[in-house]
């Protein structure tokens, strides 16, 4: 049961959690939001409807309005003169699976199934194949990202629930109101067919729709599509980079297109990277539970929990084997603290060696730890997987590559985003450099934990020297670091961990 819990907690993780976070959070090849000084995006989703989308179409005309529709393929395939009404009259046209299903509980080729068969009844009706795709409750897996000659996924910035009959037009029009300003991705229903909407909620939104039109031309804003204001964003980023000014030159808040990292000083307080930490750290508490992990000494720096070991055999230093099947000591680290070293170091050597030195506090503890936890006298070795490992050999830890596979995939994947949020240049590391972090297994012998509980083990025998992590870091391409730079809490003498 253990082990399926843990996969399912590794695929759920990677299929569908990270990808949908990362698209929200970070904008990953996702566009949500553009850079303009008038443009505005109206984007409608689930129709075409053969009441409402029609009415939809002839206020959009009468305002001289553009917008971008998103249609689900079988109701376009049901209705297509309004598609080729749609794309007569100047609209964007994009796909919204072919039936309104989540891609989250859809492997990777039904998915594909659902945007070709989509884009081919559209490209049937119109000539023209479909460039841009948004998913159902924008809800991506990570297959949605893989490959070229894909439409390119939007998003939103703002949506308001249009979808209820009890929103009311009033309400409705006084939420659009208030995300009315350029640049902004607004998302609507056209149809009410689907899984809980309400049939008759898209009147309320054509209501909404006609006040906010009359109300954008009297404030000089232009209702344009998708592709429109996704070109106008990058003229005012290329004018911005070269220096134009003006507002073109302020980065869009939130979500921006193509993934473009912000500065570092941004990804380390701005809302959307504090949203996304308190949600890692829920997500911790999660996989705590699940896993029954237990503290070491305060709980605050590491977790643990005794485990089987399930990889290849292992010879250590010392003569000593450690097979599949052994009992280990899997270690943890608690991701608060993580955050607190990457947010407060100035460079991957500081981070490296205050990680060694957290580590070096907690080895007592473990080693007293597995004296006591029930089953500790079999556990034959302390282990763990990280990215941070180069001078842990002065802990009494050796390393080992993983075996290639599918554990190893996802376990390089998901700390790469750990490293991405902690670090202190945060994805721009992980991008440069991502070919050159590896994580390794770290295992450290019953003997020597042991050792540290007695204070017996003396690091100053196998010394991590900061020449040492210096050229461990260098190996990685480490960014940032100053070969004058002090250890911290260091006067020069005495263990350098």
């Amino acid at each position: 049961m253990d082990v399926i819990l843990w996969w399912g907690f590794y695929f759920w993780t990677f299929y569908a959690f990270l990808p949908g976070f990362i698209s929200r959070m970070f904008g990953f090849r996702v566009f949500s939001k553009g850079v303009a000084e008038r443009e505005i995006a109206l984007t409608f989703d689930d129709g075409p409807h053969p009441v409402y989308t029609p009415r939809l179409l002839d206020l959009l005309k009468a305002h001289g309005a553009h917008a971008t529709f998103f249609v689900v393929g079988a109701h376009a395939e049901k209705h297509p003169d309004i598609v080729r009404r749609m794309h007569e009259e100047g609209h964007d046209i994009g796909i919204h699976n072919y039936v309104h299903r989540s891609n989250w509980i859809m492997g990777p080729v039904s998915v594909r199934r659902h945007v070709v068969r989509t884009g081919d009844i559209v490209e049937h009706i119109t000539g023209m194949r479909p460039r841009y795709y948004r998913p159902p409750w924008g809800i991506v897996n990570v297959f949605d990202f893989i490959g070229r000659n894909k439409p390119q996924i939007v998003l939103w910035t703002a949506l308001f629930g249009d979808w209820k009959l009890k929103v009311g037009a009033e309400r409705l029009y006084g939420k659009i109101r208030r995300k009315l300003q350029p640049g902004a991705v607004l998302l609507l229903h056209d149809c009410g067919d689907t899984f809980g909407a309400d049939p008759d909620a898209p009147a309320n939104t054509i209501e909404a729709v006609g006040r906010i039109l009359e109300d954008g031309k009297r404030e000089g804003l232009r209702f344009v599509g998708i592709g429109e204001l996704m070109r106008q964003t990058e003229l005012n980023k290329e004018r911005a980079r070269a220096g134009s000014g003006g507002p073109s030159a302020v980065p869009a808040e939130g979500i921006v297109a193509g993934g473009q990292s912000k500065s570092a000083e941004t990804q380390k307080t701005g809302p959307f990277k504090r949203v996304l930490v308190a949600a890692w750290m829920l997500w911790e508490d999660i996989f705590g539970w699940l896993f029954r992990l237990r503290p070491i000494g305060d709980g605050k720096s590491f977790h643990y929990r005794i485990i089987r070991y399930g990889g290849p055999t292992l010879t250590l230093a010392d003569g000593g084997r450690i097979v599949k099947g052994d009992r280990v000591m899997e270690l943890h680290f608690v991701n608060k603290m993580m955050l607190d070293i990457g947010m407060s170091s100035r460079s991957e050597m500081q981070i490296a060696i205050r990680v060694i030195q957290s580590v070096k506090k907690t080895l007592p503890g473990a080693a007293k730890e597995l004296r006591s936890v029930p089953g500790g006298d079999e556990v034959k070795a302390l282990y763990g997987i990280s990215m941070i490992n180069r001078g842990s050999e002065g802990l009494g830890f050796e390393t080992f590559a993983l075996q290639k596979g599918i554990f190893a995939w996802f376990t390089n994947r998901y700390l790469r985003m750990l490293t991405a949020i902690i670090h202190p240049q945060g994805r721009t590391r992980v991008k440069s450099h991502g070919e050159r972090m590896e994580p390794r297994m770290l295992i450290m012998s019953r003997l020597k934990l042991m050792q540290w509980e007695k204070g017996s083990y003396s690091p100053a025998r196998e010394r991590a020297s900061k020449a040492e992590i210096e050229q461990g870091m260098a190996a990685v391409g480490a960014a940032g670091f100053d070969g004058a730079e002090a250890l911290p809490g260091s006067d020069g003498t005495g263990d350098r961990a």
